[in-house]
């Protein structure tokens, strides 16, 4: 079996290309690839793997040229350089590592309030000129002041925790904070109107999203105390920066210390030259630890994912540790094989999917089972639809999706039934993994069942009287079609019935119209997996 092959794009520390090695992943290191876009859509086809730092932009441009790649791996946290849709719509797992520069990013935040609060720089600037400005320089304590944080996540928290060692009072605003977590840092939790009017320093640590951008605007600056200190070591975008000069030049803000810019690298900025500004070159993660830790972390997740199946901190799909993975493997082949049975049975619209896991399989990681059936249920509608892309399709197109867990209640020790709700009826399907691996039908539409999944399969259903086999099994041989296996069930003497037959090959669009002809036949589909 040949090695995976991993392109590291950007600089990273030689120990991430040692892990690579030692791990048993082929690399390329080519540290400056990432400025140059034409060679890198030109050799992209060739990797499983992209580790990347902030200068590699992954387009969706460069994606489409991606066709073997299955992981990208961002050191860092911030993956706004990766077109999340385009990778996902491939398959492609996005990782970031959000805790290796998270002391890092927290410590240079609450740097530059310290730095704020008492004009550090410009006081720098004056003495080393060989002026004694001493009365110039009127800084303000922090000890009693009140920090806002906006994004009480992990940066949030650490920044948080080490504001209250300095004996400020911490706000928080975060919708996803709960208030037994608030309680356990040490914050107060408001909302987001309630921080702006009493916080005397404010700083963010959210991503910056569609719902977060000019989070901090002119409306919001009004709301603030006047001579409020405004903190980002977050993301660009975050505060709009036309609307902070002009409070900074009104001293309706009293000083902003910035790391992140809307345009980066910054030669300009309409913050730069104000005299009560701070600005660093996004240094959040700039320490020698911080990039270590990153580079290790994003090789080992990579590693892990490529050789073992193992999920670590994506941002596209849930996590995997390596002892789930193989116990997963063969519960997401049934998965998707399950739905993809339905799937290619399904002729109308879709209105709901439940997917029930009992026994065993309940405990497992459901969320990447449901991403499993989901993509084999749309697959044959939609084509090109993936375990990573699935989830987000099936909402796109309006598709309730429930997941239910249940103790074991059936023969079996795991059970999956996927049952689809459509314009026109419901069907369910369930099946199992046995000893030996195999995924397995064990019911359909109620009617119990023991196949396995062939590649070429027939599906009939009909009602159960005599004769219909040596009809069906004589079409089968006059189209000189090999019948391998041959599952029957019924769910009464005389009522309805089902044949599931594997065959040898593909069956002639003829012959299968003979068999939809025969008398009592209901349905008839030709099965592929």
């Amino acid at each position: 079996m040949a090695k995976p092959k991993v392109l590291i794009s950007d600089a990273l520390s030689p120990a991430a290309v040692q892990i690579f090695k030692d791990r048993g992943v082929e690399v390329d290191f080519q540290p400056d690839l990432g400025k140059d876009k034409d060679k890198l859509a030109a050799i992209i086809g060739d990797y499983d793997g992209l580790a990347i730092r902030s200068a590699t932009k992954a387009t969706a441009k460069i994606l489409e040229k991606a066709a073997k790649l299955k992981v990208i791996g961002r050191a860092g946290i911030g993956v706004d350089n990766v077109e999340i849709p385009a990778a996902t719509a491939k398959g492609i797992i996005v990782m970031n590592t959000p805790f290796g520069n998270s002391i890092t990013t927290a410590e240079h935040a609450i740097t530059l309030m310290l730095s704020l609060a008492r004009e550090i720089p410009s006081a720098d600037q004056s003495t080393q000129a060989g002026k004694w400005e001493k009365n110039r320089f009127m800084g303000v304590e922090i000890t009693g002041k009140t920090l806002g944080v906006i994004g009480c996540g992990n940066i949030g928290s650490i920044a948080a925790d080490r504001a209250l060692g300095l004996r400020m009072k911490v706000i928080a605003f975060d919708p996803f904070l709960s208030p037994e977590r608030a309680k356990d840092i040490g914050v107060e939790k408001v909302e987001l109107d309630d921080l702006f009017k009493r916080a005397d320093f404010i700083t963010l640590h959210t991503p910056l999203t569609e719902k977060t951008k000019n989070i901090i605007d002119a409306n919001s600056i009004a709301k603030m105390k006047k001579g409020v200190r405004i903190i980002n070591c977050a993301r660009g975008g975050l505060v709009d920066e036309q609307a902070l000069a002009e409070a900074l030049k009104s001293g309706q803000v009293a000083g902003a210390a910035f790391d992140v810019f809307v345009e980066e690298p910054a030669k300009a900025n309409v913050l730069f030259g104000l005299p009560n500004v701070i600005c660093t070159p996004h240094l959040g993660a700039s320490t020698t630890e911080a990039q270590e830790n990153v580079a290790l972390q994003v090789a080992e997740q990579m590693s892990d994912y490529l050789l073992t199946g193992a999920i670590s901190n994506a941002v596209n799909f849930p996590s995997i540790t390596a002892e789930e993975a193989p116990k997963l493997k063969p519960f997401v082949e049934l998965a998707e094989k399950l739905g993809s049975f339905a799937g290619q049975l399904t002729e109308t619209g879709i209105q709901k999917v439940q997917i029930t896991y009992e026994g065993a399989v309940a405990e497992m990681k459901i969320k990447a089972l449901t991403s499993a059936a989901l993509s084999g249920l749309l697959r044959p509608m939609l084509g090109d639809v993936n375990v990573v892309s699935a989830p987000v399709v099936a909402k796109e197109r309006g598709m309730v999706v429930d997941e239910i867990t249940r103790a074991a209640v059936s023969d079996y020790e795991s059970l999956i039934t996927v049952t689809v709700t459509t314009e026109r009826q419901e069907r369910s399907v369930s099946g199992t993994v046995y000893h030996d691996g195999k995924p397995r039908l064990v019911d359909i539409k109620g009617i119990r069942v023991d196949a396995e999944f062939g590649k070429s399969m027939i599906y009939v259903t009909n009602e159960d009287k005599p004769g219909f086999i040596g009809k069906f099994a004589s079409l089968l041989g006059d189209a000189k079609v090999n019948i391998a296996t041959f599952h029957l069930g019924r769910n009464a003497p005389g009522g309805d019935a089902i044949a599931l037959v594997e065959v040898d090959g593909a069956v002639p669009a003829g012959a299968l119209d003979a068999i939809q002809k025969l008398p009592h036949v209901k349905q008839a589909k030709t099965l592929t997996f």
